[in-house]
């Protein structure tokens, strides 16, 4: 093995006292010649997603030993939206995913390393730690940390926000929701539904950053120790190897890719800030109608909660993201690199002879003894000739009330609602809103705006409660929308339109709408506008001059905070369709 030419090698004849120190951690000193490979992971306490990473870091360890290179253990713990999902927590969590990268960004090059093993389950660790490899970009492997089981009548934490709904609502007694909190989360693992985090976990594999077949694995399965041992081996490998740096990789191709795989299993909205961040690290500019003309006729096929009916267990056990792409495989780019040296499409074959979905199949036959049921692998991935939805999952709205765009779920959006006029109804917090929904102090036919809830006002936190309260209404759900500058979780269900850009607190036209401005929704248009004051109907030329004198009378609020992170994200965040990343 000859390592004359790695970083680290060349490192320490800069640096003398780098041998001692790391001796002092407990190399050996015929480790200090090999490849050093930096294992970065989001390891800790905070959440079932996070906690068992540290088993799986030890597999990593173990394969980069087997293939004679020494790992190096640094951990930057994430925090979990839905532990501090309803408190002003969940304003630090989009800020977190800079923060994470940062500390990337700060390990990676404060010390030498030849390649990095990046190891994260959830909806802002993932993406940090992608965007950290990207800025670092030394060759680099992703382990998805994989998902938990579903609990007892299948059920997913997702449908805990309804359970939560309908116990304020008297629906459901207290023994009943203590049931449901009790049983949601049996296991490890990203949450079992297709949220932000296992999104972000499929997301990771689609651009070939990730071994072929390891994203969204259950995490209590042996399948995912092998994995984690095989990407340690490997990223020994493409130490040596020229050519294999994330820059190297990852193109615009890569990225496209990736939102056809995301349209095919209904992706999180989330990705509308993960995926453009992202690709800024890489240089290359996408927005959200990059994700608007991908998604349109683009084949959903993908029957997992919550648009779909099984949990994310299940997405392995038919097959994965290979099965996926198999479907739509004639509109990827197959010659698109990986990280194992062979393009996708040589990826993809590889699979299909080295027995990777007899082995799926085996677990699946598994799930259907331990609930009952006989699914098929098309029960959950549909055939390509026999989609779900014939228009991908998620529509870019712009109009004058939002310029630069909105973004909808339309697969988990009632069809009632795909083309509507509404009247306004504007709430300044979600405090303030989700007090009327429970109090039916909302009624059919509203608008409901939550606004100065976006990156530069509060941190743009998730409108989760206020969203899960007006889907499980069965008045509500099908009759009202909520229209917000902030964001929704992956798990959100029901007319919702969030990423309203620009945002209220830069004097975004959702900071100027009034009650009983009307308000129209077109889905299948793509429009968001404001056509009516006082439930009066006007002409685009009124509207406008309205607008003009509403914006010249409006003032932009203090930022709400004057110190730490959320002050420096405030003042520095881009807009929300451009991925709110820090400019």
């Amino acid at each position: 093995m000859d390592n004359s030419t790695l970083k680290s090698q060349e490192m320490r004849k800069l640096a003398p006292e780098l041998d001692p120190l790391r001796i002092g951690t407990g190399w050996r000193p015929e480790d200090l010649d090999k490849p050093q490979i930096l294992i970065e992971s989001t390891f800790g306490d905070s959440h079932p997603g996070s906690g068992h990473l540290d088993l799986l870091v030890e597999e990593v360890r173990k394969g980069i030993e087997q293939a004679g290179g020494r790992g190096a253990r640094f951990f930057c713990t994430d925090i979990c939206d839905g532990e501090s999902q309803g408190t002003d927590g969940i304003n630090f969590s989009l800020a977190s995913r800079e923060m994470i990268a940062n500390m990337i960004e700060i390990h990676a090059s404060a010390t030498p390393f030849d390649a990095g093993v990046y190891l994260a389950s959830c909806d802002k660790g993932m993406p940090a730690n992608l965007m950290g490899l990207a800025r670092v970009n030394i060759p680099a492997v992703v382990v998805p940390g994989g998902t938990m089981n579903a609990g007892p009548e299948m059920l997913t934490l997702e449908q805990l926000g309804m359970y939560s709904a309908k116990f304020q609502r008297g629906e459901i007694d207290e023994e009943k929701l203590n049931w449901a909190k009790c049983n949601a989360c049996p296991s490890c693992g990203a949450c079992s539904f297709i949220g932000t985090a296992s999104t972000m976990q499929i997301m990771a594999e689609a651009l070939g950053l990730a071994l072929p077949g390891s994203a969204l694995m259950p995490a209590t399965s042996p399948d995912l120790l092998n994995y984690a041992k095989k990407a340690g081996e490997r990223a020994v490998q493409m130490a040596l190897e020229p050519g294999m740096c994330p820059a190297d990789l990852v193109t615009e191709a890569s990225f496209e890719n990736a939102i056809l795989v995301h349209a095919a299993i209904s992706g999180s909205t989330n990705c509308l800030l993960h995926i453009p961040a992202l690709a800024h690290e890489f240089g290359i500019e996408l927005t959200g109608d990059t994700f608007d003309r991908l998604h349109r006729n683009a084949r959903y096929l993908l029957n997992i909660r919550p648009a779909g009916k099984w949990p994310a267990e299940c997405f392995y056990y038919a097959g994965g993201v290979p099965a996926v792409m198999e479907e739509i495989r004639e509109h990827l780019h197959l010659d698109a690199k990986t990280v194992t040296g062979k393009t996708l499409g040589e990826n993809l074959d590889e699979l299909k002879k080295n027995g990777f979905y007899a082995r799926c199949e085996k677990w699946l036959e598994e799930f259907n003894k331990r609930y009952h049921v006989s699914l098929t692998k098309t029960d959950i991935i549909r055939p390509y000739d026999d989609p779900i939805g014939v228009d991908g999952s998620i529509a870019i709205l712009k109009g004058n009330l939002a310029p630069e765009g909105a973004v909808i779920k339309h697969t988990a959006c009632p069809k009632e609602m795909f083309k509507a006029v509404l009247r306004a109804r504007p709430f300044d917090s979600e405090e303030e809103c989700l007090d009327a929904v429970l109090k039916h102090n909302v009624q059919k036919g509203d608008a409901v705006f939550i606004r100065y809830e976006g990156p530069k006002a509060s941190g743009m936190p998730e409108m989760f409660y206020t969203s899960e309260a007006i889907s499980s209404d069965s008045e509500l759900g099908k009759s009202i929308a909520l229209i917000t500058d902030g964001r929704f979780s992956g798990a959100s269900t029901g007319p919702v339109i969030g990423h309203c850009s620009p945002e209220a607190a830069d004097g975004g036209p959702i900071a100027l709408v009034e009650e009983g401005d009307l308000i129209e929704i077109d889905v299948t248009e793509r429009k968001l506008n404001i056509i009516g004051v006082d439930g009066v109907r006007k002409t685009p030329e009124e509207i406008e001059e309205i607008l003009t004198v509403r914006r010249e009378n409006w003032k932009p609020r203090p930022h709400k905070y004057q110190k730490g992170v959320l002050r420096l994200f405030s003042q520095h965040a881009a807009s929300p369709m451009k991925g709110a990343y820090l400019e």
